[in-house]
């Protein structure tokens, strides 16, 4: 990686990360707070009813949403009203949200350079990415840092709740372990309801494509308007374009995300799916986006997953393939991607589990501490499966390095795509 990343700066070369930034607010969720919500607001509930909420507008639309997502394990996003709901529950500390904005926090971390769009520019949002390895376009369309831009847009805040493997809910006589850590996103969507994009930005990109080794494309989920979406998404194709155009070589690369409307997931997918080179999701989201085209898929079975992944490439003409990120495993399956890819799974799957064994992103000592720690033995079944299927020729595994619970929930993801792209060069 080292080696890697200084062959990098010496050439000039960065990943172009858009597209939206917000400030996160870090809450530390503890689970007696919850016990004792449904204590006081809803004592005669039945634990195993409760369902998440679209809308968050009371308290207990807020607690019947944890509930649900910690019964399950599972993460999301869901809008809240007005903040002061919850506001007061749990202390809290800021953070930086977006996954363009949490890949180039990653990727500066291990000294790696990044051009980055912003959409929330606040001063607080840019005095969090701060770093002389982190850039970003000036109206003007210079290369500058964080600290050097005014703030033109409105703030965006989303809560950030982190719950826990193995803690108890308590309800009366009742209980549910949560099963895996995850989170949930609580936003008040302003400015990324719009992404409103910066033209210098995609100028610049497009006038030194050469340099740009990868353009990352994400964060259309919050968008709720449809004939916005098209704006921005016909803006996108035709940026692309022009990026590929100038630097055939350079690999356009769109991860997936959790979307307020299964519409615009629709229209999402089937707009950009075609025009990238590679599409990056977690199993989650593969099972969603193929039961939106009645393909069945067992996420716990690797080969499912991978019959899946060609199902998508060929369905949508994506041009080489898709990356799926797991707790236990990353993978990627299509054509030739042109790259080590490998060595990228390997990357984004090192950043990913330092930023949940340490709560921050990972240096490259860290990450070397991480390395210590044994394969997932999950991942490793998952890797002798596909490399003795028909499929081994055409699909990279690499299993994680496993912890069983976390630290930090919050942008795994996104340390992962960072890491990514320090393979393409």
């Amino acid at each position: 990686m080292e080696q890697t990343i200084e062959s990098r700066k010496s050439a000039g070369i960065y990943p172009a990360m858009g597209y939206t930034s917000n400030l996160d607010i870090l809450c530390d969720f503890r689970i007696d707070v919850l016990n004792r919500l449904l204590e006081t607001h809803m004592p005669d509930v039945d634990l195993n009813a409760l369902q998440a909420v679209k809308f968050i507008r009371t308290m207990e639309d807020f607690i019947s949403t944890v509930v649900h997502f910690c019964r399950n394990g599972i993460g999301g996003e869901v809008d809240i009203e007005d903040f002061a709901i919850i506001e007061d529950l749990f202390d809290t500390k800021p953070g930086i949200g977006g996954t363009s904005a949490q890949a180039a926090k990653a990727l500066a971390a291990v000294g790696c350079p990044s051009v980055i769009h912003l959409t929330d520019d606040s001063r607080e949002v840019c005095d969090i990415l701060h770093s002389p390895y982190i850039h970003t376009v000036s109206p003007d369309g210079e290369l500058v840092h964080t600290d050097q831009v005014k703030q033109r847009r409105e703030q965006e805040i989303h809560y950030i709740i982190q719950f826990k493997k193995g803690d108890i809910i308590r309800s009366r006589d009742q209980t549910v372990e949560i099963p895996a850590s995850n989170r949930l996103i609580v936003t008040k969507v302003t400015v990324n309801e719009f992404v409103p994009f910066s033209q210098p930005y995609f100028d610049y990109i497009e006038r030194h494509a050469k340099s740009i080794s990868s353009n990352v494309l994400s964060s259309f989920n919050c968008i709720k308007d449809e004939r916005v979406l098209r704006e921005r998404l016909d803006a996108v194709k035709r940026h692309v374009r022009a990026y590929k155009k100038n630097n055939p070589a350079g690999v356009t690369f769109f991860e997936d995300a959790h979307y307020h409307s299964l519409d615009i997931r629709k229209l999402c997918i089937e707009t950009l799916y075609p025009e990238v080179d590679i599409v990056c999701m977690n199993e989650e989201e593969l099972a969603l986006t193929l039961g939106m085209y009645n393909r069945p898929v067992d996420i716990g079975d690797i080969l499912s997953c991978v019959e899946g992944v060609f199902f998508l490439k060929n369905l949508f003409n994506i041009k080489k393939g898709i990356i799926v990120h797991t707790k236990d495993y990353s993978m990627y399956a299509g054509d030739e991607p042109g790259a080590d890819i490998e060595s990228g799974l390997i990357y984004g799957n090192l950043m990913a589990t330092a930023k949940a064994m340490y709560g921050s992103y990972g240096t490259r000592e860290q990450i070397a501490e991480v390395m210590k720690l044994p394969l997932s033995e999950k991942g490793l079944r998952h890797l002798e499966r596909a490399m003795a299927s028909p499929y081994a020729a055409k699909t990279a595994v690499v299993p994680t390095k496993y912890i069983d619970k976390p630290k930090y929930t919050i942008g795994l993801g996104d340390s992962f795509v960072g890491g990514v792209q320090i393979c393409f060069m």
